[in-house]
């Protein structure tokens, strides 16, 4: 049984919880009683009935409400959260998940909040840069101190894919400094490099702070380009701002620290020191760049509360019918936290998360209604993963995968919801990864069931693939998609969808504003919900495996996880 600490003041809150589980539960008869009645022809068919606009929205305005006080994993309203989707799996009749028999996965973590004071000198200049408005910094171990007195060297993108024929580093050390880098990847707007205007990997955030701390750097020094990076400064501030969240272990080769600064604090900080910040942008563009001692130090002095929490991964599991095939698990996922309570916008300081990922966890929880309704069980397994400390970069989901309730290598494939439509009903869906090994061809099968279309990544400049849960599941060697509703909307205008989808990373993501919307259609999130379902049964009644595609970034790793197959 969970066991959360709950304080005298907190009592009406979980009063509350209980209430409104009662309330919006998406299925009051359990998955035996289901199965009882009687069966159509397609065992899926009265289970797809179930899903309707209603029970997507009930679970998602929850989620989503101040009372769950914006989901940060530790917090109360991210405690509430876990405990209602664990009542809701247990309405439905689904089996506890988590390795120890219970619906919960605990992952341990620090929660460092941080005040930070940077400084530069440049020749005969110093530079205070202005914390929020200039740079936000945070550690990247979970000290309650962190300071260092470090050069500053520009890395150019922070790049090392010998697959690409690219080093920035051409393997120079860069021990204990701190190295200045530029966000995506040097091939944006040139298709010859990398893959073009199609991110990879190696253009996240993630890479670079992991390259530098391979190469020795003491810290990272992110410059934010509005052209180059699709965030905008403000949803910048508020997603690394606040408490930050870190594993909570001892620090092995890390990095003190990492900072995001504009593009305006970085251009003065090269200029203080006589050097032309153009040329230097010009110049990492080229195969031969090496790193570049800028001339300037930087005085880091980072003083944090820390708080050690745990926060569960919430994972409930659906038997397969078959003796053999029931040892075989496909796993769908979608994260819960989000960022709490936080800077103030206005006069709103909940950033209640409704497009992320409330609207994934609605999806997935109609999914779950779906298959516990069908007329029976299908073969295989199919286990459902409400992660946590997915925003703090994926934390619930590698605990996942250190601890897997269901062997790595018997598990059929992972498919993750995040950021879903909000906006109404699509002609399409997009399976990002769906391109990269045979799993697109069961996402296909299951759109054109439900008359849909599968598109291409319609933004493939923000390499969305490599910035959710499914990522670490691919790096793993699992075949993964993400599940998402395409921009085609029949009922508006060409161009519409792209605008939404725009208008909401630039306005909405990661911020207060982020909440329940009246224009909000669910119908939209009906339609993915039904292509989810059929694409998890399709899955679960299989006895293949899907495979990673020949050229594949991941296949390597596929064959080490299943050799035989």
């Amino acid at each position: 049984m969970l066991k959360f600490e709950v304080r005298p003041r907190q009592t009406r809150w979980y009063t509350a919880l209980s209430l409104l589980a009662l309330l919006v539960a998406p299925g009051q008869s359990s998955a035996q009683r289901a199965r009882s009645e009687p069966v159509a022809a397609d065992p899926l068919a009265q289970g797809l009935a179930a899903i309707t606009p209603s029970l997507i929205e009930a679970p998602l305005r929850l989620l989503a409400d101040d009372l769950m006080e914006g989901r940060a994993p530790g917090t109360r309203g991210g405690d509430l959260a876990a405990r209602y989707l664990a009542s809701q799996f247990a309405g439905l009749g689904l089996k506890p998940g988590a390795p120890d028999g219970s619906f919960y996965q605990w992952v341990s973590l620090a929660g460092l909040t941080t005040e930070a004071s940077v400084v530069v000198g440049a020749q005969r200049r110093t530079l205070v840069l202005e914390p929020g408005t200039e740079i936000v910094a945070w550690p990247q171990r979970a000290d309650s101190l962190a300071t260092l007195d470090a050069e500053i060297v520009f890395a150019g993108y922070g790049i090392t894919a010998p697959e690409w024929d690219w080093d920035d580093y051409k393997g120079a050390a860069q021990t204990g400094r701190i190295v200045m880098v530029l966000p995506n990847e040097p091939g944006a707007g040139d298709s010859t490099v990398f893959r073009g205007n199609a991110l990879t990997a190696y253009g996240l955030w993630t890479h670079k702070l992991e390259q530098a701390a391979r190469m020795g750097a003491a810290g990272v020094l992110l410059v934010h380009t509005p052209q180059a990076e699709p965030l905008p400064w403000a949803a910048i501030r508020s997603s690394w701002s606040g408490e930050r969240v870190l594993p909570d272990r001892p620090p092995t080769q890390s990095l003190r620290f990492a900072a995001w600064i504009t593009a305006d604090a970085a251009r003065r900080i090269v200029e203080a020191t006589g050097k032309d910040y153009g040329l230097l942008l010009q110049r990492a563009r080229l195969r031969d760049f090496r790193p570049l001692d800028v001339g300037a130090r930087a005085a880091v002095d980072l003083r944090s509360r820390v708080r050690r929490f745990r926060s569960p991964n919430v994972i409930a599991r659906l038997d397969g019918a078959d003796s053999l095939g029931r040892a075989d698990v496909v796993l769908l996922t979608a994260h819960y936290d989000h960022l709490g309570m936080g800077p103030s916008q206005g006069t709103d300081s909940i950033y209640n998360g409704a497009v992320d990922n409330a609207s994934g966890l609605a999806v997935m929880l109609a999914a779950a209604t779906a298959l516990s309704r069908a007329g029976s069980a299908p073969r295989r397994s199919v286990v459902f993963a409400a992660t946590t400390a997915s925003e703090a970069g994926g934390l619930g989901a590698t605990t996942y995968l250190g601890q897997p309730p269901a062997p790595l290598d018997r598990t059929v494939a992972v498919v993750n919801l995040d950021r879903a439509n909000v906006w109404g009903p699509t002609r399409d869906v997009v399976a990002l990864g769906g391109e990269l090994s045979t799993l697109g061809d069961w996402v296909t099968a299951a759109a054109r069931a439900e008359t849909l279309q599968v598109a291409s990544d319609p933004f493939p400049h923000l390499g969305d693939f490599y910035q959710s849960d499914q990522a670490a599941f691919a790096r793993a060697g699992i075949p993964a998609v993400w599940l998402r509703s395409g921009i085609q909307y029949p009922e508006k205008g060409a161009g519409w969808g792209a605008e939404q989808w725009r208008a909401y990373l630039e306005q909405r993501y990661h911020r207060p504003s982020d909440h329940v919307h009246q224009d909000f259609d669910y119908r939209g999130l009906v339609q993915l919900a039904r292509v989810l379902s059929r694409l998890a049964w399709s899955l679960a009644q299989g006895t293949d495996f899907p495979t990673w595609l020949p050229g594949a970034e991941f296949r390597p790793a596929g064959q080490r996880l299943r050799p035989a197959r």
